[in-house]
């Protein structure tokens, strides 16, 4: 696909009157070339039991197709009709918290026979309306899917099914492997299994949440199966990945494996949001899009982002056009907002499209009109833009779900505080602020050792095949750093007896056996001060390994804080602890410039620099200025400038406030 997508989600259901000939001409008018319909209206596509209406549907690709306006088909299947909630009350998922009550989105049993029925009869006929026409190029499966928190009887005697093939039917090695002779929560009969939603074990309850998120899987490639007996060759099957939510996209999604889902999808596709206004940094669209992009290692298709959203998200001037550009800069190959038209009713009334209640033209719809003009005439330059990182960070859905179950900073006071995605924040913006791009891998990826320096943030389960790879990427001369809370339990959440961390200490050259949480507890060698231990602190024993950083404390004083050790042909880095990220920043940088890694570019964030190849082999390069203040860059070899303000003859780049820069060096 060559040319760069940009649009928005459009809804001609929830209109309110019909303007669709207008739309269409303010969207040729922004460059609008690409539109998201069908995923939210299945109670409109079929409004009785087998009485189908597509009206809707075709008169959009009618007008869309005219427009020569590209089209994304949904699956309407993450919202269901009252009929079938009237007829089929069970078809609402049973969670901790007993059986749903009808009205929200995303409510139902995604395994329930009764749902699966009327979902693949639904879309079997929209493919019918749909799939022929010229516009469409390709369709999205449901909507951000999740399990749901899906845990009735059908469920659970999924659960027991997968669990009696894990351990081939021998309940003694499960009550081993989960420790369950603890409280008496032995299972001596598979009979007799108990309802999970009520468990107190961790492993017991950590692998019925793998579980659920295997029923995920299971469900978009049930989809993906039904759309790839209709579609063509040149349509593409994609998904709506989201992350963890907190208030916006933060960290790896804990209900859906993400890696693992994506093999069922032919483009990986995401929904992003994040700050803006004076929080706009740009983080959370750059940790999404490397995310995304690694899970097949190619470029996606960012399906949502938000054009204004809630008022704490209208955007300054420039900084729509700012996104757009740091979603491309990540390897996104178009951008869709969510959505086109601000809502009059309903739940997200206020969640604001590019067009205000007015349904006029607005700041944000004439910014867009300027970013689609752009990406038209850059789509030949950014097209089949790559990445090509040396450094990645290796996440894992199983030690999310671990470290909720066992917090960081548990204590006999309860489980609060800091979770997994924390600690992968932490190092992940501290690489994003001093310009070292990374990758976003799982340890299920292949060829990891194309790069030059892996990073575990709080790998705290881990089984024993990885970390053996792990143990030999750094024999073979890889560079492997890992955080506290690393390779302390296995698969199945079980602490590993022996020297922590597990199989890995002989690779750091240390093992520790206590930890404990840190108070008036400052950290040594780090440039211009002292900093401070913060939130949970290992007491690192080194055997072999230099310490780079040791605690200052009266009782403390004795272990490493960060430790270095050449295993091999390789080098391992420890951190014990954690501490402010402006010398988390300091020690990455010296950490990977001794394996020749290097930032792109000198500048530290506001100004963020993300390259790749084009391709045509050209290495392009985007400037992006997340601040207020004016910015004035030097370039080290001569370029051509793409796109902004640039003087090629001084090699200086010109950023105003909010602004982007694109240049382009030879091959």
């Amino acid at each position: 696909m060559r040319e760069l997508l940009y649009g928005a989600a459009y809804y001609d259901e929830y209109m309110p009157y019909d303007r669709l000939e207008k739309d269409v001409a303010m969207m040729k008018k922004a460059g609008i070339n690409t539109v998201r319909i069908a995923e939210s209206t299945w109670s409109t596509c079929e409004p009785q039991e087998g009485v189908f209406d597509f009206s809707h549907v075709i008169r959009v690709m009618d007008a869309m197709e005219e427009a020569e306006i590209n089209v994304i088909i949904g699956t309407p299947t993450y919202a269901v009709p009252t009929w079938m909630v009237k007829a089929y009350p069970d078809v609402l998922a049973e969670t901790v918290k007993g059986r749903g009550i009808y009205g929200a989105r995303q409510i139902m049993d995604i395994t329930h026979p009764v749902y699966r029925y009327y979902a693949e009869r639904v879309i079997r006929k929209l493919m019918e309306v749909s799939v022929h026409r010229k516009c469409v190029i390709g369709f999205q499966l449901d909507n951000e899917t999740k399990y749901y928190g899906t845990a009735g009887k059908n469920v659970q005697l999924g659960f027991v099914k997968y669990l009696r093939e894990k351990f081939h039917n021998d309940l003694d090695a499960l009550n081993h492997e989960f420790g369950l002779d603890y409280w008496s929560n032995r299972i001596n009969a598979w009979e007799d299994f108990p309802d999970v939603r009520g468990t107190i074990n961790g492993s017991l309850g950590a692998e019925f949440e793998k579980y659920q998120r295997s029923l995920v899987e299971e469900f978009l490639g049930w989809q993906a199966a039904i759309v790839s007996e209709y579609k063509r060759e040149d349509q593409f099957i994609t998904h709506n990945l989201d992350f963890e939510w907190r208030g916006y996209s933060y960290g790896v999604q804990p209900d859906v494996n993400h890696f693992k889902c994506a093999k069922h999808l032919t483009m990986a596709g995401t929904d992003i949001y994040h700050p803006t206004q004076d929080h706009l940094s740009g983080a959370e669209i750059a940790f999404g899009g490397d995310l995304i992009r690694c899970l097949k290692n190619d470029n996606y298709l960012v399906l949502e982002t938000e054009a204004q959203g809630y008022p704490g998200w209208t955007p300054y001037d420039g900084q729509l056009r700012l996104q757009a550009y740091s979603h491309l800069a990540s390897g996104a190959l178009g951008v869709m907002y969510w959505h086109w038209h601000s809502i009059h009713n309903s739940f997200e009334t206020y969640w604001k499209g590019l067009l205000s209640h007015d349904m006029e033209e607005n700041a944000v719809y004439k910014e867009a009109c300027i970013i689609g003009s752009e990406f038209k005439k850059l789509s030949p330059v950014l097209s089949g833009f790559k990445k090509d990182n040396k450094v990645a960070i290796m996440v894992n859905n199983e030690a999310l779900t671990a470290l909720k179950w066992f917090g960081i900073e548990a204590s006999a006071a309860g489980d609060n505080g800091i979770g997994y995605n924390d600690v992968v924040r932490w190092i992940y913006d501290a690489l994003y602020k001093v310009n070292i791009e990374c990758d976003i891998i799982w340890e299920e990826s292949e060829n990891i050792e194309k790069y030059q320096a892996i990073i575990l943030p709080a790998m705290y389960t881990a089984d024993e095949k990885i970390l053996t790879r792990l143990k030999k990427y750094t024999a073979q001369g890889g560079t492997l750093i890992a955080t506290f809370k690393t390779a302390f339990a296995n698969e199945n959440v079980k602490v590993y007896p022996d020297r922590q961390p597990h199989i890995l200490n002989e690779v750091f050259g240390m093992y520790y056996q206590q930890f404990t949480f840190p108070e008036n507890v400052t950290l040594t060698g780090f440039e211009g001060s002292e900093p401070e231990a913060e939130t949970f602190m290992e007491l690192l024993i080194p055997d072999g390994a230099e310490i780079i950083s040791a605690y200052q404390h009266p009782n403390w004083k004795k272990y490493a804080a960060v430790t270095h050790h050449t295993y091999e042909r390789g080098n391992a880095w420890y951190i014990g602890c954690m501490f402010e990220e402006h010398y988390l920043q300091q020690m990455l940088i010296k950490i990977l410039a001794q394996s020749g890694i290097n930032a792109a570019a000198p500048e530290k964030f506001p100004v963020i620099v993300r390259e790749g190849i084009n391709a045509k082999g050209e290495k392009i390069r985007f400037y992006l200025n997340y601040s207020w203040e004016e910015q004035r860059v030097e370039a080290a070899d001569d370029f051509e400038v793409i796109l902004g303000s640039a003087d090629s003859t001084k090699r200086e780049i010109h950023l105003s406030a909010w602004d982007v820069c694109i240049i382009k060096f030879d091959k």
